[in-house]
């Protein structure tokens, strides 16, 4: 699976404070939209359930993500710790995109993730729900804003 001298901090079990950098290291990495560096942070067997979609490995996660962004354009993502426990995390997100008509859409959704001794998620489970947002004019008339509270779905 992984080399034991190969860890990516925090190592579980999880407090708040580690909980937390974990959710911001997986958001930072996402809106790099490098499908090869967010890849890393998964076991080599992960498991993925997204959306409808099932997925086994790096490989096939980095062919998922690419596939992603492709499709999902200008994609940027907030995550945010929902609860946490030992080796378990569970997130909520929104982010925002548009497609390659110019429509744009805000998905927001919940993850449930689990890890192995050395800090790689081995488990990803992923419900996501779009809305198609209209553009607002203040400022750039083609960008929209997520909300800082996600909660909000104005």
């Amino acid at each position: 699976m992984n080399n034991p001298g190969n860890s990516r901090l925090p190592l579980p079990p999880f407090d708040n404070e580690s909980a937390i950098q974990k959710v911001r290291i997986a958001e930072d990495a996402w809106n790099t939209r490098n499908p090869e560096l967010v890849s890393l942070g998964y076991t080599s067997d992960s498991i993925w359930r997204n959306r409808s979609e099932f997925l086994s490995g790096r490989e096939a996660i980095a062919q998922f993500l690419t596939r992603k962004w492709l499709k999902e354009l200008d994609y940027r993502l907030i995550k945010e710790l929902w609860a946490f426990q030992d080796n378990r995390i569970a997130v909520r997100f929104a982010y925002e995109w548009h497609d390659d008509s110019g429509n744009w859409f805000r998905s927001y959704g919940n993850e449930n993730w689990e890890f192995d001794e050395h800090g790689f998620m081995r488990w990803r489970i992923a419900s996501i729900n779009d809305l198609p947002i209209h553009q607002i004019s203040k400022g750039d008339a083609t960008r929209t804003q997520i909300p800082l509270d996600i909660r909000s779905s104005s």
